[in-house]
């Protein structure tokens, strides 16, 4: 783990569950194992079994307890492979994708994906709020409507983002674009101390500005897209990056699951840098909440 993962190294290096098994107890005790239930580092090791059984409580438990691993039939080289695909692939990867490529049904790979999803949402959560020059842009997502016109969004889920002039992005679904929506979005996201927030010339953006934080904007309307260093392009690039996702490996995403593959999708693009963004997902992974399927699908 101390390099950089490529396909190769991976079938090499996790070729079998017991490797996975223990480069997972490196990454969830690194200063050795600790029973979940009370703490104790006074442990005697169940080699046959895989599994721990602490000296202090009698508590047996396995590295997986307690994490998005447990209770899964799957092989843990097959979870591993799909970490790695799904990290690895600007656009993502879909789950029939998945399914073809480590041979499972496209209910487990369906389910598979979201529980990986569902960590890297929960890992952007726990981000410091941007700062410097943010851009500030929204995107409708969803098919075209037969015997609408070409303006026509009812059908259309709304995205918004905020991102940081060579920093992260944040994305959120809203219910609309008014000023009292977008404004409270760019309040959770973008730090006070902000030096500038640029936005096209949509009215709801105005009154962002404060004493801190200037707020200029292009006029796309009228056909100007860069003025200067005022302009929205890197966050149009990511609505361009989302929409090659949704069309080329996707082809459908949900309303009610877009909030997730957004949440894949700044992950990715906020790690874009890491050359150690595999162990890091796994990380992640190893203190994530489990997502049941039954909750998935209600």
């Amino acid at each position: 783990m101390k390099q950089q993962m490529n396909l190769i190294k991976l079938m090499e290096t996790y070729h079998s569950d017991e490797k996975c098994l223990e480069i997972l107890e490196d990454l969830r005790w690194p200063d050795g194992p600790r029973c979940p239930r009370c703490n104790s580092a006074k442990l005697s090791r169940i080699y046959k079994r895989g599994q721990f059984d602490c000296d202090s409580c009698g508590y047996q438990f396995s590295v997986t307890a307690g994490t998005i691993f447990h209770n899964s039939h799957l092989p843990l080289r097959k979870w591993f492979a799909t970490i790695y695909l799904m990290v690895e692939s600007r656009k993502g990867v879909s789950a029939n994708q998945i399914k073809r490529t480590i041979g499972v049904t496209y209910k487990t790979a369906w389910h598979l994906c979201h529980r990986i999803r569902a960590a890297m949402g929960q890992a952007n959560g726990h981000q410091p709020l941007l700062s410097g020059i943010v851009e500030v842009d929204e995107t409708y997502v969803g098919g075209k409507a037969r015997g609408k016109g070409r303006g026509y969004v009812g059908n259309k889920t709304i995205v918004v983002g905020v991102l940081q002039r060579g920093g992260r992005i944040e994305l959120g679904v809203v219910r609309g674009v008014d000023r009292k929506t977008l404004h409270r979005f760019i309040e959770k996201h973008v730090a006070p101390h902000a030096e500038a927030i640029y936005t096209d010339e949509w009215p709801a953006y105005k009154g962002i500005a404060d004493e801190d934080t200037r707020h200029e904007t292009v006029n796309h309307s009228a056909e100007e897209w860069v003025r200067g260093d005022v302009h929205t392009n890197s966050i149009e690039n990511i609505w361009s990056l989302l929409k090659r996702s949704i069309m080329g490996a996707y082809h459908h995403v949900s309303p009610k699951h877009l909030d997730a593959y957004l949440g894949e999708l700044e992950w990715r693009f906020n790690n874009r840098k890491n050359p150690y963004l595999f162990r890091d997902t796994l990380i992640q992974l190893v203190g994530a909440d489990a997502l049941e399927y039954k909750k998935l699908t209600a």
